[in-house]
């Protein structure tokens, strides 16, 4: 296997707690560091082929058929991202496009 370096600078804290967790697992920051770095673009490329596979040969537009049909109201309490004391009174809720 070929290894490469790369200067890595991260926040103060993040090392601090990468550091703590290698010495839990019982490896050095560095080996710690380059196994979180590899599950994290395992996850990321199977993520991408699972959805590219699902998503087969449809396109974003294929998807305009159904919003234009979708009812256009507000959502409700439980589906809102903001409640309803940061929603100023009024405020119309724009249709995606």
């Amino acid at each position: 296997m070929s290894k490469k370096t790369y200067p890595l600078k991260l926040p103060e804290s993040v090392k601090h707690a990468a550091a703590r967790l290698a010495l839990q697992d019982g490896v050095s920051l560095n080996q710690w560091i380059a196994a979180a770095v590899a599950e994290k673009v395992g996850v990321v490329e199977t993520a991408a082929t699972f959805l590219k596979a699902r998503a087969g040969a449809a396109k974003p537009t294929d998807l305009l058929y159904y919003l234009d049909r979708a009812r256009q109201e507000a959502p409700g309490e439980a589906d809102r991202i903001d409640g309803p004391e940061t929603r100023p009174a009024g405020r119309p809720v724009k249709a995606r496009r």
